[in-house]
Formats: structure tokens, C-alpha cells, sequence
């Protein structure tokens, strides 16, 4: 049986498209690990609520603090109260 190793950490989106996302690191990602990515998105639902980007991929480019990740999967969900103060452009990862 494994235990697989959970890591977080923060960085800020440089690039986001239909297909992936390119994102700095604190630390060079191993290519090919599963990683969640969460982005503050700038706009809100019914104006008023705000939202984040989640999004599940590999990593398919790593660099000592740079990373990109494939998409697999995503969904837009609502933000709590306390991530606001937190920048649009800060993506965390998981």
C-alpha cells in the first residue's frame, strides 16, 4: 500500500487556456504528478458572488518555478468569505 505525498503551495497564473495552465511554483513539481489547481476567477456569479476556477491535471512542464498542467477536469464553485483578500491571479495548488 502507498501513501502518497501531498504537497501545497501558492504561485501566480501566468497563462490559462481551454487545455491547460502555466503557473510559477514555490518548488519544482515532479512532471506527470496529479495536481488541483485553485484560481480566484475575476468575475462574479449574479454579480455579487464571488468565484474560484478548480481544476484537476498533470503536470506536463516543470522548471525550478515554473510549471504547466494539462486540464483534465474543471469546475467553477463559490468562494468563502475568508479567500477573499486573496488576489485573482494567485493560483494554490494541491
Amino acid at each position: 500500500m502507498h501513501k502518497l505525498s501531498q504537497v501545497s503551495g501558492t504561485g501566480k497564473t501566468l497563462n490559462i487556456g481551454s487545455g491547460g495552465v502555466l503557473f510559477t511554483t514555490e518548488e519544482q513539481l515532479p512532471l506527470g504528478r496529479t495536481v488541483e489547481l485553485s484560481v480566484h476567477w475575476p468575475a462574479k456569479l449574479d454579480g455579487s458572488c464571488p468565484l474560484k476556477f478548480v481544476a484537476t491535471g498533470r503536470v506536463i512542464r516543470s522548471e525550478a518555478e515554473i510549471a504547466a498542467v494539462r486540464i483534465e477536469r474543471y469546475e467553477f464553485r463559490t468562494r468563502g468569505s475568508v479567500e477573499r483578500t486573496v488576489r485573482p491571479e494567485i493560483a494554490t495548488f494541491v
